[in-house]
């Protein structure tokens, strides 16, 4: 285990922003891990996962633990239900990958969503109608002060939309080493309901779709609208899609009636973020080499050699702009540092 100084982050944040680490070491495995933390326990410390949901706007002065913890296994299985422990430095679309080629269903709705396993339970990942949640059955996790590993059950981690216990209450204590998931081995529920999927899938002329088949199409839309990182730097989805109060969105939607939105509960609406992004003017925008994606409005993109503080500038007057526009705030989904 090598400690580095000075260590540029350039390679390990989605963003590709370039942005240095006092100091930089990976860890491979628990009693790795647990040893750095003990040796390093009065410093100040960043653990850094795929790089996936973050924008890098400083230099982190700080020892950056970066966990790559690598390998995956079946658990426990029975007739229809299979239970697979994954480490947290398995790269998440490989895995899911994986899962299919297994037979193994729950997962394909997240396909191609960047980032590593041992963060999906931190953000409650979701796409096209599926998040982390639906399948999670536990996580381990090693308490930073006392290099103790807790396990944390569905219920524990408190998950909500882009929410989780690790976003609040644990906070900077715990360091996902591992997640189990329970996927199903038939009888797999297939969810065509949302987004594009049966638009690709009526495409490719397929009616009674499997897991990769979803998978593929999930893909194939993914692929059009937000570009590859290893090509255009950017995080995904920048902002959250904002939930409103029924009572406040009537008066929004009388103002603007072709506004989009689905109904999350009796008294709850979900406004898509990227609708009102393109509606405030700013799909495809450039400014220097900060800007806004211009096949979907809620990616904002590294053109080259952006610094962080200039893409966060860009995100804060989206900000400020769909405010004054339409009365509803949208949340940066993206930790900025």
């Amino acid at each position: 285990m090598e400690i580095l100084n000075n260590f540029s982050l350039k390679n390990h944040n989605t963003f590709g922003i370039e942005a240095k680490a006092r100091q930089f070491v990976a860890v491979h495995s628990i009693a790795d891990l647990k040893t750095i933390l003990e040796q390093h326990s009065s410093e100040k410390k960043f653990v850094l996962g795929g790089g996936s949901n973050m924008l890098l706007t400083q230099d982190i002065d700080a020892l950056v633990i970066h966990i790559d913890l690598k390998g995956k296994k079946i658990i426990k299985e029975d007739e229809d239900f299979v239970w697979i422990e994954s480490q947290a430095g398995e790269n998440w679309h490989e895995f899911v990958l994986w899962n299919i080629e297994q037979g193994f269903g729950g997962l394909e709705n997240m396909s191609l969503i960047p980032g590593n396993v041992g963060t999906t339970p931190v953000q409650n990942i979701g796409a096209y109608g599926a998040e982390i949640k639906d399948t999670f059955v536990s996580c381990d996790a090693m308490r930073i002060a006392t290099q103790e590993i807790k396990t944390f059950t569905n219920a524990e981690c408190n998950f909500g939309y882009r929410e989780s216990i690790f976003k609040h209450e644990a906070k900077d204590q715990y360091i996902i080493t591992s997640v189990i998931f329970k996927l199903t081995k038939r009888n797999h529920k297939i969810n065509t309901s949302y987004g594009d999927i049966l638009g690709e899938l009526a495409k490719k002329g397929i009616e009674n779709p499997g897991l990769k088949d979803v998978s593929n199409a999930v893909i194939a839309i993914r692929q059009s609208k937000l570009p590859d990182p290893k090509e255009l730097g950017n995080s995904g989805s920048f902002f959250k899609n904002p939930i409103v109060l029924k009572t406040d969105f009537e008066k929004i939607h009388q103002k603007f009636p072709e506004m989009k939105f689905y109904e999350v509960s009796e008294t709850e609406v979900k406004v898509p973020a990227g609708w009102l992004i393109e509606q405030a003017g700013f799909k495809g925008k450039r400014f220097g080499d900060a800007g806004v994606h211009k096949n979907q409005a809620l990616v904002l993109v590294n053109y080259g050699n952006a610094t962080g503080q200039e893409i966060l500038a860009v995100s804060k007057d989206i900000q400020k702009t769909v405010f004054e526009t339409f009365g509803i705030h949208i949340e940066a989904e993206v930790n900025v540092i």
